[in-house]
């Protein structure tokens, strides 16, 4: 693996680990049962920034295009994102983000014309194995709207994820304006949301403003650039395998800050979605072009002497010419 593209992995593989701390800090630090305003709290505020910072505005059809990639990313995802995470242990509902592989791979191949490799393939199965031995080892503490709700969360990502890359970014503008875009059009769907269904803001005492600022800042503003970053220089494939970061991190967290207990089943799944994250970010084996066969004889020019005119002169040529044909 390339310096540079091992350090582009590296940068872009610190958005899922951020993502991994979401699920204590929403647990531990913030209001109760609130998905809503806690995704807007998210969005709004960091896309803000980033618009302030870029200083660029959508223009053309990229008005819309933004708007859909929010809601695929921002949008939709945040709320299913922290209803997941309030029904569900830590370590259970970022699991179930390992699927997200499987889900670009399909999504690649219907949007993209990509077709997987067999490596991609059982790397994808290998991560959703992973996910069914943390998962289906915890059943007793699993909530089925909490598991509908992770499931929901991941295909609204993946199709985001795989939409950005198929459009791209407009000539002149860079990921740090695109990730605004996407964040402030996301904040601005979730908040007319929030105010209908949850009501007023809720009462903030400092744990949780200091929780909202860590998402905020470093969970979405900071890890979605360097998402979006990635996406722009990788394949949407390779950096969805690193999803499972996400998961492991959780569940580091959980057990080592929250005493979430982890079954020997469990951590075999966790390995295994990590060495599918691995796997997922080998580089496809370069594809051999079929050399035409040339003879060079047929190529070179005659060096010999000039024909001398006459029977016996022609007779005493070679009989393979050196002349092409």
């Amino acid at each position: 693996m390339a310096p540079n593209r091992a350090a582009l992995i590296a940068l872009t593989a610190l958005a899922p680990v951020s993502w991994g701390t979401t699920y204590a800090v929403t647990t531990e630090f913030l209001p109760a049962d609130r998905p809503l305003f806690t995704g807007l709290m998210r969005a709004l505020p960091a896309g803000l920034l980033l618009l302030a910072l870029a200083r660029v505005l959508p223009r053309g059809a990229w008005w819309w295009k933004a708007a859909v990639l929010g809601a695929l990313n921002i949008g939709a995802f945040f709320p299913l994102l922290f209803l997941s995470a309030y029904r569900l242990p830590g370590g259970l509902a970022a699991a179930v983000g390992s699927i997200a592989p499987l889900c670009v791979v399909g999504l690649s191949v219907l949007l993209l014309g990509q077709r997987p490799t067999a490596r991609t393939l059982l790397a994808g199965l290998a991560a959703a194995c992973g996910v069914s031995l943390v998962v289906l080892k915890a059943a007793g503490a699993l909530d089925p709207l909490g598991v509908l709700a992770a499931l929901a969360s991941i295909a609204s990502m993946s199709t985001g994820t795989v939409l950005t890359q198929r459009w791209g970014r407009p000539d002149g503008v860079g990921p740090l304006a695109l990730t605004g875009w996407q964040l402030t059009a996301g904040g601005l769907l979730i908040a007319p949301l929030a105010l209908l269904i949850e009501g007023a803001p809720p009462a903030l005492d400092a744990p949780a403003i200091g929780g909202y600022l860590y998402l905020a800042l470093v969970n979405t503003a900071v890890a979605y650039w360097l998402w979006f970053r990635g996406i722009g220089r990788l394949t949407a494939t390779q950096v969805t395998f690193l999803g499972p970061l996400s998961p492991l991190t959780a569940a580091v967290i959980g057990w080592a800050a929250l005493g979430e207990a982890l079954t020997p089943w469990q951590l075999a799944g966790m390995a295994l979605a990590f060495g599918a994250t691995m796997a997922g970010q080998l580089a496809p084996a370069p594809r051999r072009k079929a050399s035409r066969h040339c003879e060079t004889t047929d190529r070179r020019p005659s060096v010999g002497p000039p024909a001398r005119s006459g029977t016996a002169d022609r007779d005493a040529r070679p009989r393979h010419s050196s002349n092409p044909r």
